[in-house]
Formats: C-alpha cells, sequence, structure tokens
C-alpha cells in the first residue's frame, strides 16, 4: 500500500529556466542508473525476498526515498522548463520552435508530448526499460549490483554539478549526491553482513557445490590480452577473496579443443551450406511430407 504526501524531502527551486539543462538531468531520472532505476530495482528485490526482517525492511525503506527522488528531479526538470521560450536560439530559428529545439540542444519532446514536464526518458530521449532493474533473490549478488548503482549514479550527479553554475540545480544535486553517498554504504555494509552471519557467501551462490565446476580453473587468471602489468594485481597471485583457493597467472589459456565440424541446420530455414541445393530440397519435401520439425 502507497500514500502520497505532497512535499518534497528537499527545498530546492533552479535560479532561471533552463530547458537545455533539463535534457541533461533527464539522465538521473530516466536513465539506466536514473533515481527510476533504483526505485524499482529496489522495490522488486522486496517484493521478491523470502528472508523476513531487517533486509528487506532495508530494501522497501531505501526504496520508497527513491520513489521521492524521482518525485524531486520530476518537479526541478519540470521548473527548469517553465517559461523557458523554446526557439529562443537566434532570429533564424526563432519562427521554428522544433528546430530551434534540436539546435538549441533541447529536448523537443519535453514541450511537444510533455507539455512542458518530465520525460520517463534519459538525456537522449531513449525510453526507460525494465531491463535496467537487477532482482534476482539473492542478497549478496543484489546487494553487490545495488552499490554499484549508486556508484554509477553518484557519479552521473557529480558530472551534472559541474555542467551548471545555477544555485538551485546544484541544491538539489549537492543532496542526491549526499544521500548516494549514505546509500553506497549501507548497501556495502548490508552485503558485509550477509556475509558475516553466514547467509551468503562468495562465490555466488556459494551454496551451489564448487566441485561441480572445472576447479582446475576456477583461480586461474587467463590473460588474453598483451598487457603484462595485470599480472602484477592482487587478482593474479595470492589467496582468492572467496578464501577457497590461491590465484594463479597464465599467458593465454591453459586449457584448448579441436574446432568442431559447423552445424547442418533443417534445410527449411535456407541457409547456405556444403550441401548441394537439390539434395536440401529433396531434404525440405521430406520432412514436409513427414510432417517432422
Amino acid at each position: 500500500m502507497f500514500f502520497h504526501k505532497q512535499e518534497l524531502q528537499f527545498k530546492s527551486k533552479p535560479d532561471k529556466p533552463d530547458a537545455v539543462y533539463a535534457r541533461k538531468l533527464q539522465e538521473v531520472l530516466g536513465g539506466q542508473y536514473g533515481e527510476i532505476t533504483v526505485a524499482m530495482q529496489y522495490m522488486f528485490q522486496g517484493w521478491n525476498m523470502h528472508l523476513p526482517g531487517k533486509y528487506r525492511d532495508l530494501v522497501f525503506g531505501i526504496a520508497s526515498e527513491e520513489i521521492g527522488h524521482v518525485e524531486m528531479l520530476a518537479t526541478m526538470i519540470a521548473q527548469l522548463l517553465e517559461d523557458d521560450p523554446i526557439g529562443a536560439t537566434g532570429k533564424a530559428v526563432q519562427d521554428d520552435p522544433t528546430i530551434a529545439a534540436v539546435v538549441g540542444g533541447q529536448d523537443v519532446q519535453h514541450a511537444i508530448v510533455a507539455g512542458a514536464g518530465a520525460r520517463l526518458v534519459d538525456s537522449n530521449g531513449n525510453p526507460w526499460q525494465g531491463s535496467y532493474v537487477t532482482a534476482s533473490g539473492n542478497l549478496l549478488a543484489d546487494f553487490t549490483a545495488n552499490a554499484n548503482a549508486e556508484m554509477q549514479g553518484r557519479l552521473q550527479v557529480a558530472r551534472l554539478y559541474h555542467m551548471t553554475a545555477d544555485k538551485g540545480v546544484r541544491d538539489l544535486l549537492s543532496f542526491l549526491l549526499a544521500r548516494d553517498t549514505m546509500h553506497q554504504n549501507q548497501w556495502l555494509a548490508a552485503a558485509k553482513e550477509i556475509q558475516e552471519e553466514g547467509l551468503e557467501l562468495l562465490p555466488v551462490p556459494s551454496n551451489f557445490p564448487q566441485k561441480l565446476e572445472a576447479t582446475e580453473v576456477s583461480y586461474q587468471y587467463l590473460n588474453f590480452s598483451d598487457g603484462a602489468t595485470a599480472s602484477e594485481g592482487s587478482w593474479a597471485s595470492g589467496p582468492t577473496p572467496d578464501g577457497n583457493g590461491t590465484f594463479s597467472y597464465h599467458d593465454g589459456p591453459t586449457t584448448t579443443a579441436p574446432m568442431p565440424p559447423p552445424t547442418t541446420p533443417d534445410p527449411r530455414l535456407y541457409g547456405t551450406s556444403g550441401v548441394p541445393n537439390k539434395v536440401e530440397k529433396v531434404k525440405s519435401t521430406v520432412k514436409d511430407a513427414l510432417h517432422r520439425e
């Protein structure tokens, strides 16, 4: 059950309209690592979670805050679009708002489709996608993905901070940066706690028997590049983070296998093979007659 409270989490208002920057701000609203993504990601993780208690409460708590961040950004974008005269990029294009929008770097659909409002898109106008969401049911995998999402999101907000001198916009971004800082730390702390409590360990999923792996290559660094210095990293020698093995370094693969012969698909798919065309045609006719797939 959800209730909407007509308040924002933080007070901010742009100093002046800026339709070009409104388009840029769409990235952290409807982009891959935008607020819509993290809100939906955390919600679906909560709905898919099989473990009651503190972890589920944590996920729903942050998810609900992120929905509020969606509203804050949508409000800011609308404010940036308010009274911004589309087409004010010079008399040469003033008579055609569509051309003016393209030349000025604006999102033309902000005006035509959304009526000077935010849209469910990224900064290039690509629609937000549910495929951005990670909700696997494995808490260590999901919380690690959440930390990454907050890192990528904070990175983009930090870049946007330097793309404007508008104090009101910077106030909002400063607040979002701070909350991203908190959320990064929360997800990393939660991932650590999951492991300390033995609910999940590395490698994920830890309850899949490693003896069913090809264990001889489980901890081999196979260098497929001519960059030699990769061997100097902690990932190439010494104990592995999961505590189950020791890294070893190898220039290239330690296993090889001969290439199998080309496959022979159903002739009714009409690919070109080494079989004469007349033979393929007969095979197709016979299969059809026998009603065989």
